[in-house]
């Protein structure tokens, strides 16, 4: 029943490289860039955030 709450207590404790980027990199200041890149010309309204998207490709690469 408690061992995700454990693991991740665990992993916190030992450096987790998710939480040190997030000290590290600042990705809030990439939000007006990406914004003004991924403006659309139709007005569309972007479905995910992108920051959140360039979070993620930053973890794929």
């Amino acid at each position: 029943m408690f061992g995700l709450s454990d693991h991740l207590e665990r992993l916190s404790a030992n450096g987790d490289p998710l939480e040190v980027l997030a000290q590290v990199v600042d990705f809030e200041a990439f939000r007006t860039t990406l914004l003004a890149a991924l403006a659309y010309s139709d007005g569309a309204k972007e479905q995910y955030d992108p920051v959140t998207m360039l979070k993620v490709l930053v973890l794929a690469a």
